[in-house]
């Protein structure tokens, strides 16, 4: 078993959503610090959508839109995660309905009252994983449609891609479903992580560098890392472990032991 410990921790195309700005920032704080707030000329900003326990954005400023947010009938859409860690850096003004915006506090609390397929310690393994320059999306959920529709997999992994091009067109119930039907008290796999790159397209992303798991408090079992590793069609895993606000990675290597005489 390897153990590492990386410290505490408006419109677009189906396709990509480039936003241009030579004075973004969107890492605006060392490896293992808790995101700083920065003041910004340029803030984007999103509407709370209670329905869909996501943030719309309204207005996009910044290139962080090229590896934030998933695109779905030209709007951006951000998770519970993404909208915390952009608010925490003072990169996104979050508003209700009535154009007011959220304290910072309020998003912190819907975090903690886990409704929005996020709970506490993945916003912690997400914030400290963001920290250090990774790109980050839910696992399993597609960035664009796009990328989707020109994906190739497995025989059952295409089976679940068209289910996932069948809801689309239900629209919003796509979005509640894939977010919100999370369980949150067994080891799964929770994020798909790639290394930073300025490359990156949301329309054809490739695998991750690895699909990161978290851990209820206890090692997975072997049947559990296999029946992983088969959900995962080969991607390396890791496992995300959070104690007392300290973030802890950690992976398995398979050992083969000798023939005993």
């Amino acid at each position: 078993m390897e153990f590492e410990d990386w410290g505490s921790s408006s419109g677009a195309s189906d396709s990509e959503v480039y936003v241009q700005d030579p004075n973004d920032e969107e890492h605006c704080f060392t490896s293992g610090d808790v995101p700083k707030l920065q003041f910004r000329k340029d803030i984007s900003k999103a509407r709370w959508n209670n329905e869909l326990r996501m943030a719309e954005i309204v207005d996009n400023k910044g290139r962080m839109w090229t590896t934030t947010g998933i695109v779905r009938s030209s709007k951006i859409y951000c998770s519970i995660e993404e909208t915390l860690f952009l608010a925490e850096i003072g990169a996104l003004d979050l508003l209700d309905d009535n154009d007011t915006s959220f304290p910072l506090k309020d998003i912190f609390k819907k975090v903690a009252e886990g409704n929005s397929g996020c709970f506490w310690e993945s916003f912690e393994v997400y914030r400290h994983l963001k920290s250090l320059g990774y790109i980050v999306g839910r696992h399993g959920i597609p960035w664009t449609m796009t990328s989707v529709k020109s994906k190739s997999d497995s025989p059952q992994g295409m089976r679940e891609i068209n289910g996932l091009i069948d809801k689309d067109s239900e629209g919003k119930d796509f979005i509640v479903e894939l977010f919100n039907n999370m369980q949150i008290n067994e080891v799964r796999p929770v994020f798909d992580v790639y290394p930073p790159n300025s490359k990156f397209k949301k329309s054809s992303p490739g695998n991750p560098s690895f699909v990161l798991c978290l851990t209820s408090g206890h090692p997975p079992s072997r049947q559990e890392i296999e029946y992983l590793e088969k959900q995962c069609n080969g991607i390396p895993l890791k496992f995300g472990h959070v104690e007392h606000g300290r973030v802890s990675f950690f992976s398995f290597n398979r050992v083969e032991l000798p023939a005993l005489p």
